[in-house]
C-alpha cells in the first residue's frame, strides 16, 4: 500500500466511524431518531403490554392442560418478541407480557381469541354442498364458504367440522419452489396421529373442493384440496409474503390450544427498572471500554491503537445491527453486549501475539503483519465458528431468553470477526504505509520459558474434582435446608403477585426507596420485581410465594404506612415464567449445540480426543460455576441461563486457541521432541493470550459489577467466576486431558 493510499484509507475509516456513530446517535434526516434510541427494549427497561386471560367454562382446568396452554402461548407471543413471557396466575388464569409495545387493543386484535380453531369441510355428512362462496375475486357460482357465517350456524350442519386445532401437531411458515422453479410462501402443517387419520378421510372426500380454517369468528384460510393427504403432512400455498405465512401459522398454533380463553383484563405496564439502571450500565460499559483501550495501547503499542479504533467501530455496528434486526434488548442483554465488547478483543490479542512472534524471528514488520494474520486465522475462525454453531442451534431450538441470547451472541461473533480480520488489518496496513514502520512501535515477543503444566496435571485434576464435589455437597445441603438445590428466583419457581392501588402516582424511584423495603422486610428476600400500570396508580409487586399470614402482614403494613384502602390490595399466586417445557427446550438445545461443537472440532482437528477434551472442559466450567451459585446462594433467574451459555461460549473459544497451537506444533515436531514438551510449549506460547483476553473481559464485567444495579450484579458476579474458571481450565486442564487421552489411546480416531 502506497503512502497516499494509506492516508486515504485512514481518512475513510475515520469518516466511516464518525458517520456510523452519527447514525447510531442521531439518525438520518430530521424526523428520524438514532438507532440507539430506536432499539426495542424489554419489559425491564421500557415496559409493554400485560394481558390476562381466563379459561372459558365452569370446570377447573387440569394442571396438564394449563401447562400445555402456557407453553403454546409462549411460542405464539415470541413472534412479537423473544423476550415475551407467559405464566400462570391462580388456577384458571394466564398472563402474557409483551415488551416494547404500548397498544393493548392492537395486540388483542392480532393475537385473537386463543382456542377454538376448526377445520370445516364444505360437505355435510350426506356429501351435499352447504355453502356458496361469495368472496371477492371468485368465479360466480363456485362452491365454497360464506366468510361471514357464524360458527354456531356452521357446527349446526352435521359433519362440517372434520378437525379441531388440537389435531394439529405443528404449523410453520416458510417458502418452497414450485414446479416452475419459482419461490412461493407456504404454511407447513403436521398432524397428530388422530388428526392424520381424520384429515386423510376429509381430504379424500373433498378433492377439488375446499376445507376452511375457522378461527376467532372468521375463516382465516380456505385452501382447495388437490389430493388425498394421508401422511400427516400438508402445505397451504398462496401466501404473498413470509410474514403472511408466519402469521397464518401462528394463528393455527394458538388455535390449537386445549383450553379456550377469554380476555379478563389488559394493561400497559411501565419498566421494571428505572432509567438510572440503564444509565449506570452504559456508564459501566463506557468505563470498561476506556480501560480496555488504555490496556491495549499500553501492551500492544501501535497495533493496540488500531484495535481500539476497530473496537469502537464494532460497538457502533452492534448498536446499528441490533436496531436493524429488531432484536429486543433487556438489561441482561445490555450486559451481554458489553461482555461481547470484552470478548471481541480476543481475536486482536491472538493476531498481535502472532505478529510479535514473527518479529522475534527477524522478519520485517510488513512480513510479520501478513504472516501474523495468516497464522492467527485458523484459531480465530475455528473458535468463532464453533461458538456460532452453538448460537445457531440455540436460536433455532431455544425459547425466550435463550433465543434472545443466541441472537445477540451470533451477531457479536460475526461483527467481531469482521472488525478483527478486516478493519484492524486495514488500519494496520495504512499506518505502516504512512511511515510508521519502526519495529519498536509493534513490539517484539520475548523468548518464553516453557512451563511444565503437564507435570502438575494431577494437582490440577485434583483441584477441579474437589471443586465439583464441593458443589454437589452444597447442592445437597441447600436441598436439605431450604428444599431447593439452588436459590431459585420467581422466574423458576413462581411466587405471589400483589396488586396495590396507591393514593398517588408514585415514581419508580420512590417505590424502590419507600415501598420495596416493606416487602423485603416481610418476605426476608431482596428479590422483588416491580411494575407500574400506565395511566393509573396501580403497582404490581412480584415476590416469592407468600403464606396467608405474610399476605395479611403485608396488607397491614401497606395500610399503616401509606394509608391505602385494604380493598385495593389484591394478591394472586403466579407460576414461574420459565415453564418446564422451556427448561427442557433449553436443555435439548444446549445438548444439540454441544454435539455440534464436538463434531466440528473433531472434523477440524481430525482427532476426537481434541473434541472430547474441549467438551469435558466445558462441562467442568459449568459445574464449577454451578458450585459457586450453590455456595454463594446467588439468585437463579432468567439471567442464569444466559450466564451459563456465555461461559460455555467463552470456555470453548479459549480452548480452541490452545488446541490450534498444539496442532501447529505437532506438525513441526521432530523425532527428538517429546509429546509432553510439545504440549507444555503450546500452552506456554498462548499463555499471554489466555491471560490478556481474560483480563480485558474481566475488566468489562467488573465494571458492571461495581456500577450496575442489583440484577446486573447477580449476572456479573458468576460471570467473573466463570472467566477465571474458563482461563484455568483452558490452561491447566484441556491440554493435560488431551495428553492423557493421546497417550492412553494411541490410535487416532
Amino acid at each position: 500500500m502506497k503512502k497516499s493510499k494509506g492516508i486515504l484509507t485512514l481518512i475513510g475509516v475515520l469518516v466511516a466511524m464518525v458517520a456510523l456513530g452519527y447514525v447510531a446517535i442521531f439518525g438520518i434526516g430530521t424526523e428520524k431518531a438514532g438507532a440507539a434510541s430506536e432499539i426495542k427494549l424489554g419489559l425491564d427497561l421500557a415496559g409493554g403490554v400485560s394481558i390476562t386471560y381466563q379459561v372459558v367454562g365452569d370446570e377447573a382446568p387440569s394442571d396438564e392442560d394449563m401447562s400445555d396452554t402456557v407453553y403454546k402461548l409462549q411460542k405464539r407471543v415470541e413472534t412479537y418478541s423473544t423476550e415475551a413471557i407467559v405464566y400462570r396466575e391462580g388456577t384458571d388464569r394466564i398472563n402474557i407480557e409483551i415488551p416494547g409495545v404500548s397498544d393493548a387493543d392492537a395486540i388483542l386484535a392480532d393475537l385473537g381469541k386463543p382456542g377454538a380453531l376448526y377445520f370445516i369441510s364444505q360437505l355435510d355428512s350426506q356429501g351435499n354442498l352447504n355453502y356458496i362462496y361469495t368472496g371477492e375475486g371468485v368465479e360466480e357460482g363456485k362452491s365454497g364458504f360464506v366468510l361471514n357465517k357464524t360458527l354456531e350456524e356452521v357446527i349446526a350442519d352435521e359433519g362440517s367440522i372434520v378437525l379441531t386445532g388440537t389435531d394439529v401437531a405443528s404449523a410453520q411458515g416458510g417458502s418452497m419452489q414450485d414446479s416452475m422453479g419459482n419461490n412461493q410462501f407456504v404454511v407447513a402443517l403436521s398432524f397428530t396421529e388422530a388428526g392424520t387419520m381424520a384429515f386423510a378421510e376429509a381430504t379424500e372426500n373433498a378433492i377439488g373442493q375446499t376445507i376452511g380454517i375457522y378461527y376467532d369468528g372468521d375463516f382465516i384460510s380456505v385452501p382447495t384440496v388437490q389430493t388425498k393427504i394421508s401422511e400427516g403432512q400438508a402445505q397451504i400455498t398462496g401466501m404473498e409474503s413470509y410474514e403472511e405465512a408466519e402469521r397464518l401459522a401462528s394463528q393455527i398454533r394458538i388455535g390449537g390450544l386445549k383450553l379456550e380463553l377469554e380476555e379478563l383484563r389488559s394493561n400497559v405496564v411501565g419498566a421494571q427498572l428505572g432509567s438510572e439502571a440503564i444509565k449506570t450500565s452504559l456508564y459501566a460499559g463506557a468505563i470498561g471500554l476506556a480501560l480496555i483501550a488504555v490496556f491495549m495501547v499500553a501492551v500492544y503499542y501501535l497495533p493496540g491503537f488500531a484495535s481500539v479504533i476497530a473496537l469502537i467501530i464494532y460497538t457502533i455496528l452492534t448498536v446499528l445491527c441490533i436496531n436493524m434486526f429488531e432484536l429486543t434488548l433487556t438489561l441482561p442483554g445490555i450486559a451481554g453486549v458489553i461482555l461481547a465488547i470484552g470478548m471481541a478483543v480476543d481475536a486482536n490479542v491472538i493476531i498481535f501475539a502472532r505478529i510479535r512472534e514473527e518479529l522475534a524471528t527477524g522478519k520485517t514488520v510488513r512480513s510479520s503483519v501478513d504472516i501474523g494474520f495468516k497464522k492467527a486465522m485458523s484459531a480465530i475462525v475455528d473458535g468463532n465458528i464453533t461458538t456460532l454453531l452453538a448460537a445457531l442451534v440455540l436460536g433455532l431450538k431455544g425459547t425466550g431468553s435463550v433465543k434472545g441470547f443466541a441472537q445477540t451472541l451470533a451477531l457479536g461473533i460475526v461483527l467481531s470477526m469482521f472488525t478483527a480480520l478486516v478493519v484492524t488489518r486495514l488500519i494496520l496496513k495504512a499506518l505502516y504505509a504512512i511511515g510508521l514502520k519502526d519495529i519498536k512501535l509493534y513490539g517484539v515477543a520475548k523468548e518464553k520459558k516453557t512451563i511444565n503444566f503437564l507435570g502438575k496435571r494431577k494437582v490440577f485434576f485434583g483441584i477441579s474434582i474437589a471443586l465439583i464435589v464441593a458443589g454437589f455437597v452444597f447442592l445437597g445441603v441447600n436441598k436439605t435446608t431450604t428444599g431447593n438445590i439452588l436459590n431459585y428466583s420467581l422466574d423458576f419457581v413462581g411466587g405471589t403477585s400483589t396488586n396495590v392501588t396507591f393514593n398517588e402516582d408514585m415514581t419508580l424511584a420512590d417505590i424502590d426507596a419507600k415501598v420495596v423495603p416493606v416487602f423485603e422486610e416481610i418476605t426476608k428476600d431482596a428479590n422483588v420485581q416491580v411494575q407500574k400500570v400506565a395511566g393509573t396508580n396501580q403497582v404490581i409487586f412480584k415476590t416469592r410465594t407468600l403464606e396467608i399470614e405474610e399476605r395479611q402482614a403485608l396488607t397491614d403494613a401497606l395500610v399503616a404506612d401509606f394509608g391505602i384502602n385494604q380493598e385495593l390490595i389484591t394478591a394472586e399466586t403466579i407460576s414461574s415464567t420459565i415453564s418446564a417445557e422451556t427448561k427442557s427446550d433449553a436443555i435439548v438445545a444446549v445438548a444439540i449445540a454441544t454435539v455440534c461443537m464436538l463434531l466440528y472440532i473433531w472434523f477440524r482437528f481430525k482427532d476426537i480426543r481434541f473434541a472430547t477434551s474441549a467438551v469435558v472442559a466445558l462441562l467442568h466450567d459449568v459445574l464449577v460455576v454451578l458450585a459457586f451459585y450453590a455456595a454463594a446462594r446467588v439468585s437463579v433467574g432468567s439471567t442464569f441461563i444466559a450466564c451459563m451459555l456465555t461461559i460455555v461460549g467463552y470456555s470453548i473459544n479459549a480452548t480452541i486457541v490452545i488446541f490450534d497451537r498444539i496442532r501447529e506444533n505437532l506438525e513441526l515436531m521432530s523425532k527428538k521432541d517429546a509429546l509432553e514438551d510439545v504440549v507444555n510449549k503450546s500452552i506456554s506460547q498462548t499463555l499471554s493470550r489466555s491471560i490478556f483476553t481474560s483480563l480485558t473481559t474481566f475488566i468489562m464485567v467488573a465494571a458492571l459489577f461495581v456500577l450496575g444495579v442489583s440484577s446486573i450484579r447477580e449476572f456479573a458476579l458468576p460471570l467473573m467466576v466463570g472467566i477465571v474458571c474458563g482461563t484455568y481450565s483452558s490452561v491447566c486442564i484441556t491440554g493435560a486431558l488431551w495428553y492423557v487421552l493421546k497417550t492412553k489411546i494411541q490410535k487416532n480416531a
